[in-house]
């Protein structure tokens, strides 16, 4: 598929030159690009037990790179070249070992720019083939918690741009619409039964998605409320609890995808309703559950979204309330079936998922509420 999205010279890294034409085809590139994806799915979720309680899933793992980051990379790299940032033989350069990398080089390809992803030299080989797969380069460093100023200081000797998906992704994608994915699943709700929900879940890994989808809500007056669902090891929580931007996590996340060391600059307590933290061995459960409802694998950065997403229905369900809940499908299960898959490294990393899939599997086969115990705040300035 790499070959068919190389409309432009593939030029080098130095001495990147001016030519509005260039970055007309560039942005014109993209946008088709968008055309012939379309929209992804909303899928409904039927679950019996949880009549009316309607579950969505907006299944983000359809995007060409396979996951939500394509949203992300796309806005990125329209934002750049709008900007002036990119031109034709900018190289550019992300901080990125996952999934953002790899829809970064794709996009980049596409536009014939050179790509080079800044990432731990303890990056898997599948990882790395992934991004090589669309051209892009992978520079590995020994030292994770230099990638951000490493990232920066390889842009600067390229003479390229260094795109920084923690400051950008909140900006860099038109809140109000053109099409945003909250846009996108209001219009894809509008002749469902339900079609407000009541809560709408994400994960935060830039902070970006849940930045549009509470500024959304706020800009159309919608009652609909956001939950964000962090994980074990990410300073996105105490930041939020305290609303303090200082709070920092020594531990990388587990949770690929979501979780951060730090709070990043795009993430947006303010426009969040309430945020769970989700322990890693209750993601992967959930993970598991979902992936046997809808008969095949999913990440575990979905696994977070939807143990939020079941605790949210069981409130709804144990107040006798009826309404509708959405989150998101970030990725396919494919890319963890040599990690969240796989027995062994569960238990090298201390995992034991049983006990949380007994508990969803008894809260969603029968009335059973959900008792999990997970911390939980609301929005202290709402």
């Amino acid at each position: 598929m790499a070959n068919d999205h190389m409309p432009f010279r593939q030029a080098p890294p130095a001495a990147p030159s001016y030519r509005r034409g260039w970055v007309d085809d560039a942005v014109s590139a993209i946008e088709a690009d968008q055309c012939r994806t379309a929209d992804t799915h909303l899928m409904r979720l039927i679950v019996p037990a949880l009549s009316g309680i309607d579950i969505y899933l907006k299944d983000e793992s359809t995007h060409p790179t396979g996951s939500l980051k394509h949203r992300l990379a796309r806005s990125l790299f329209l934002y750049a070249l709008c900007n002036g940032h990119i031109r034709e033989g900018t190289a550019v350069v992300e901080a990125s070992s996952g999934s953002t990398a790899v829809s970064e080089a794709y996009f980049a390809q596409m536009i014939g720019v050179p790509f080079y992803a800044v990432m731990p030299r303890t990056t898997s080989a599948e990882k790395i083939a992934a991004i090589e797969h669309y051209g892009g380069n992978c520079h590995l460093i020994g030292d994770g918690r230099a990638l951000y100023a490493e990232a920066a200081a390889l842009a600067a000797r390229l003479g390229g741009h260094y795109m920084d998906q923690f400051t950008f992704a909140e900006r860099a994608t038109d809140w109000r619409g053109n099409n945003n994915i909250a846009e996108s699943i209001f219009t894809q709700l509008k002749g469902e039964q339900r079609p407000l929900p009541e809560w709408i879940v994400m994960g935060a890994g830039t902070g970006g998605t849940s930045a549009t989808i509470g500024r959304y809500l706020r800009y159309r007056q919608f009652p609909t409320r956001l939950c964000v669902a962090d994980v074990e090891h990410s300073a996105f929580f105490n930041c939020f609890r305290t609303q303090d931007r200082s709070h920092v996590c020594e531990r990388p996340s587990l949770i690929e995808g979501v979780g951060r060391p730090r709070c990043e600059p795009s993430f947006v307590p303010g426009v969040v309703d309430r945020m769970m933290k989700i322990p890693d061995a209750a993601s992967i459960a959930a993970m598991n559950v979902l992936s046997r409802l809808l008969r095949r694998p999913v990440g575990g950065s979905t696994g977070t979204n939807f143990l939020a997403l079941c605790r949210l229905a069981s409130e709804l369900r144990g107040a006798g309330t009826t309404g509708s809940l959405v989150t998101l499908i970030c990725d396919s299960g494919e890319r963890y079936r040599q990690t969240y898959y796989d027995p062994a490294w569960l238990a090298s990393r201390g995992l034991d998922p049983a006990p949380y899939e007994a508990e969803l599997n008894a809260f969603l086969g029968n009335t059973q509420p959900l008792a999990l115990d997970v911390a939980d705040v609301s929005n202290p300035r709402a």
